[in-house]
């Protein structure tokens, strides 16, 4: 997926989405309960990233945030009836951020995309730790149910 060259941004203090993984939001502040609702009605594409150490004493403004983040994609959303928002994003690229824009009562950032293409020699890696993950989880699962190997459909470098 191309990202768009503006996305919405949610920052929070301890919540990280990476590439490939379902993230549950709810979803209650107002400049937020906005954004929700723009980005349903267009890409539906919203980036998470990191606040900095200190933010709570700007953070109804716009504290410092770490610039790299990951996009989502709102895959499933819940209106409530009070406004709020119960959303699921599934990450789908890192990015970086290289400007903002005041325009919204949430923050927009400007951003450029960050691939992440592993070589072979990573891939290889990769593939080694997963063996050993299953090993260990065959180990500590054996004595709770008879499945003890990952579904080979997860992507190596998601797990």
């Amino acid at each position: 997926m191309i990202l768009p060259p503006t996305i919405p941004i949610f920052p929070l203090p301890n919540v990280v989405l990476f590439p490939n993984v379902f993230l549950p939001l709810h979803i209650f502040e107002s400049r937020y309960r906005d954004m929700v609702k723009d980005a349903l009605a267009s890409d539906r594409i919203i980036g998470m990233v990191l606040l900095q150490p200190g933010f709570e004493a700007n953070y109804e403004g716009r504290p410092p945030v770490y610039p790299v983040g990951c996009a989502g994609v709102i895959t499933h959303s819940e209106p409530l009836p009070d406004g709020r928002f119960n959303i699921v994003l599934r990450g789908i690229e890192k990015f970086r951020m290289v400007g903002e824009d005041e325009s919204r009562p949430y923050r927009l950032a400007h951003i450029e995309a960050v691939p992440e293409a592993a070589n072979q020699t990573e891939c290889a890696a990769i593939k080694q730790h997963r063996q050993r993950l299953e090993a260990l989880l065959a180990a500590v699962a054996a004595n709770r149910r008879p499945e003890t190997r990952l579904p080979s459909t997860v992507p190596d470098q998601d797990l």
